[in-house]
């Protein structure tokens, strides 16, 4: 027989709508703190380990973009002074910039201000620590420079290989993949795709967009006004852009037809930048000619770019 005393049922409902409250709460929090759901593990940011170009700039070293996922580190280029910045970065508290990480490069081209690092980025974590043998990827003729760098650097390899050093046997044989447009890189979440680039007579010149669990990163690397790049960078969270000032390339250069063929003006990144809308435009790779930073940032917003913009410094740190 059911008891059916006035109280009892209600009570009992109470009860049970309390009970399932509180399972509900406790899977929320469960839910919360899955270890896929921490943003910690993954949380992508940009570190300017230089911002510069050719200009022998102490405030701003050759150009190399930092793309940090969790406690990894994604490099594209390999400007002058990039193992130093990258110290400096990790000294200021990120791990993944610490020599023995630094293993995974991309270049967009093969001028010399992108790739004179290159020594420094394939033998120095090497001899501070690195054990892996550092991946990179590249236009065709990469593989060849890493080639003549290892043989023009035989005699320290031999050295410190036989030596009282006795350096590891790996961390220093780069592994090169010659890249073509498309996906070029996918692991642990990280989607590497690149674009060609128009950066005057070069055939094989990138800019890159890196796909993360949490932000997309894309990466203009030396270019002229590309519509294609600005379809590239749509929904972006992050477009590096190289960029000229325009207001005073023409009467501080005598060579202004050439950087106007393999460069973008500030009046062009806004157009980039109107059609791709990014969360934030970040001028790198800025040729000056006498402009300040403030005076880039001016000349892009009165070309018609009303979003969130910053002209980089060394050391700069965005996510």
């Amino acid at each position: 027989m059911h008891d059916t005393r006035p109280g009892q049922r209600p009570l009992l409902t109470m009860f049970a709508v309390v009970v399932a409250g509180l399972l509900l709460a406790a899977h929320a929090k469960a839910l919360s703190q899955e270890p896929a759901k921490d943003p910690a593990h993954y949380r992508t940011s940009v570190v300017i380990l230089g911002a510069g170009t050719p200009k022998a700039d102490p405030e701003r070293s050759g150009p190399a973009i930092a793309v940090v996922v969790g406690e990894r580190s994604f490099i594209f280029d390999a400007g002058p002074g990039i193992v130093r910045r990258a110290q400096a970065a990790a000294d200021r508290g990120n791990p993944a910039l610490a020599m023995n990480r630094l293993d995974t490069l991309f270049i967009t081209h093969l001028h010399s201000d992108h790739t004179l690092g290159l020594p420094d980025f394939i033998f120095s974590p090497w001899v501070l620590g690195r054990e892996r043998n550092p991946r990179i990827y590249g236009p065709p003729g990469t593989a060849r420079m890493v080639d003549h760098i290892t043989a023009a650097w035989s005699e320290d390899i031999a050295m410190r290989r036989s030596g009282l050093q006795a350096a590891k046997a790996l961390g220093f044989a780069a592994e090169v993949t010659e890249i073509a447009p498309g996906l070029v890189f996918e692991e642990d979440g990280v989607r590497i795709e690149a674009i060609l680039a128009r950066h005057g007579k070069w055939v094989a010149a990138f800019s890159y967009r890196v796909t993360t669990p949490d932000k997309i990163v894309v990466i203009s690397g030396d270019t002229g006004f590309s519509p294609e790049l600005a379809e590239f960078a749509k929904s972006a969270d992050i477009l590096l852009h190289e960029v000229f000032s325009s207001s005073t390339v023409d009467r501080s250069r005598n060579d202004a037809d050439y950087h106007r063929s393999f460069h973008t003006s500030t009046e062009e990144v806004a157009e980039i930048a109107r059609r791709a809308q990014p969360k934030l435009l970040v001028l790198y790779h800025q040729l000056f000619w006498g402009a300040s930073d403030a005076e880039l940032i001016q000349q892009v917003r009165s070309a018609g770019y009303d979003g969130a913009i910053v002209s980089a410094r060394d050391l700069d740190v965005y996510s």
